[in-house]
């Protein structure tokens, strides 16, 4: 049997006429960037997340960098971010000019440690980047706390968590604004980049309208030094046809994520856990394993595809290895970064592909 880790042909197919429809009307209107459907998707997603704005960006990104300098993060500062996630979010921190300072994870769920946030905060801190890694919400509560005491700005970095909540409220929706990715693996992908940004604050909202395009709100007329960063209507539209299938595509998820834990129970794995309150929207679903590179290959002969997310962590990347090697003891992200694996999850997979990796797993500890 063959189980793809993903097929982004196959989760798009149902919607086949839907999107292609959408997209028709986009070419029949003749407009194409900041148009009627982006203003309904950011209406739509707003609400989706209750939150009072939305403003569309190229991808998840801009969505991170724009929100960092919305916020009036700047050359000089500093920024709390999970030393465990992908880069994209130090890489955004850089983008300002500020520093990007690592927070040891959470070993059990991943997620930034709050408790290790505070031993960080110096003067030149300026803000905190939660992830909601994996589409298992941080301790967000306990992390605005901390901002708030300490008079720092949040930006939720939400890429990998449409849909997912805490005690019912939409991560995105905590704290200034929450950064999203519709990069197309997500659960609530494009079919190309796309970002948004969304935040309760007029001001901000109104910045990040300026900062996405050249700085402008009339045509030639430049307030301030901004970007080219605006979601397509191409892009908008076929998010609006997705987005009312966010929430069938979220609970086939948990359904399978379910399924691992109880096929999984008695394998010597270390499965996720999820923390009583949140919803966790499984955009990976993540073990831990001491013998992960066997495993990968004994797998990979049965035709399970499996994945790494990540390899290595953003402090030990080229980009960044010569600054942060010798300043920072980062133990806790090392030891995840060696056993964590990604196991296939989403709607494109059957009940019996989710019991063959079941089988796979339990036959190779049994071999080994």
């Amino acid at each position: 049997m063959k189980v793809p880790f993903l097929s982004l042909a196959m989760t798009s197919d149902s919607l086949r006429r839907e999107i292609a429809s959408a997209i028709n009307d986009v070419v029949d209107r003749g407009l194409y960037i900041l148009g009627p459907e982006l203003e309904k998707f950011e209406l739509e997603f707003s609400q989706f997340v209750g939150t009072k704005f939305c403003v569309g960006v190229g991808n998840g990104f801009d969505a991170l960098h724009l929100s960092l300098r919305a916020v009036g993060v700047g050359t000089g500062d500093e920024v709390l971010v999970p030393a465990n996630t992908y880069i994209a979010t130090w890489l955004a921190v850089s983008a300002c000019g500020a520093k990007p300072i690592p927070i040891e994870p959470d070993p059990n769920t991943f997620n930034i440690n709050y408790k290790r946030l505070e031993d960080s905060i110096t003067s030149r801190t300026a803000a905190i980047v939660p992830v909601h890694l994996y589409g298992n919400p941080a301790s967000i509560f306990e992390i605005v706390e901390i901002a708030r005491r300490h008079h720092l700005a949040i930006v939720e970095d939400c890429a990998q968590a449409h849909g997912a909540t805490v005690n019912g409220k939409s991560v995105g929706s905590f704290a200034e604004t929450g950064a999203w990715s519709f990069y197309p693996t997500k659960n609530l992908g494009a079919l190309g980049d796309g970002g948004a940004i969304t935040t309760n604050d007029f001001e901000i909202a109104n910045r990040v309208r300026l900062l996405r395009n050249y700085g402008s709100k009339a045509k030639y007329y430049n307030e301030i030094l901004g970007f080219n960063s605006r979601l397509d209507e191409l892009q908008a539209a076929i998010l609006r046809c997705k987005l009312n299938y966010l929430a069938e595509e979220n609970r086939k998820r948990q359904e399978h994520a379910d399924t691992y834990k109880y096929l999984l129970k008695e394998s010597r794995l270390e499965l996720p856990m999820s923390v009583d309150g949140n919803m966790h929207v499984w955009h990976q679903f993540v073990v831990k394993s001491r013998d992960r590179e066997q495993l990968i290959q004994h797998l990979g002969i049965r035709g399970v595809e499996t994945s790494i997310h990540y390899p290595l962590p953003p402090y030990q990347q080229e980009a960044y290895k010569v600054e942060y090697e010798a300043n920072f003891d980062l133990p806790i992200s090392d030891f995840l970064h060696t056993e964590v694996l990604s196991l296939p999850i989403g709607s494109h997979l059957s009940l019996d592909q989710l019991n063959y990796v079941a089988e796979g797993i339990h036959d190779f500890e049994q071999q080994s």
